[in-house]
């Protein structure tokens, strides 16, 4: 086995295993949401012990993404730097957006929303969750952008051995984008769901 072929699995094994989390975060956040916003407008204990409790299954799950995912990225540098030299100017944007974007607006009210109990309003703290579960599903949007560009390139030219970004927009709305974050939104709920009365 030569070194591209470890790479490849490596790499794979890598994705494999984020997978396995990014599914139920997505799920798991809209669902924690919904419940946690059902206590608050029924005042029913129920509904906020079934908050607090798929809320700790939600956090384990979400470090564990977030660790499998931050070693994916490493990889793109490591073992895929000359893909990396040749694509990071249309590949790294998406990847930087979510990661100032909708990973620190997921984290930081994830946050709020740990430590919040019985702290802030019940309506501020369900706030608190909305964002995360808004924050964790737009970070699979720009991830999927990323991705949308692999399967179908578009708004980019050759130039100097490289290729450069002619058209941020066309890659934003490739086709690709909306066909895959419904399927992924959408499985994400069904996992979760499994999850759930599981």
């Amino acid at each position: 086995m030569d070194a591209l072929m470890l790479a490849r699995w490596q790499f794979g094994i890598t994705t494999v295993y984020h997978f396995f989390f990014v599914p139920l975060t997505l799920g798991l956040s809209i669902f924690v949401a919904i419940v946690e916003t059902v206590y608050v407008r029924t005042g029913n204990e129920k509904y906020k012990r079934m908050a607090k409790f798929w809320g700790k299954l939600f956090l384990i799950n979400f470090a564990m993404g977030v660790a499998t995912g931050i070693v994916q990225e490493f990889q793109f540098g490591m073992n895929w730097s000359e893909y990396s030299r040749f694509m990071g100017d249309i590949f790294g944007a998406p990847l930087a957006i979510e990661a100032l974007l909708a990973f620190f607006l997921e984290s930081t009210f994830l946050g709020v929303w740990i430590f919040g109990w019985d702290k802030l309003s019940k309506k501020l703290h369900a706030a608190a969750i909305w964002l995360v579960a808004i924050g964790s599903n737009l970070s699979a949007l720009w991830i999927l952008i990323a991705n949308s560009f692999m399967q179908e390139p578009v708004g980019y030219v050759l130039r100097n051995g490289r290729a450069e970004m002619t058209d941020f927009w066309a890659i934003v709305f490739n086709p690709h984008v909306w066909v895959q974050f419904p399927h992924v939104v959408t499985g994400g709920m069904v996992t979760a769901a499994f999850f759930v009365i599981g």
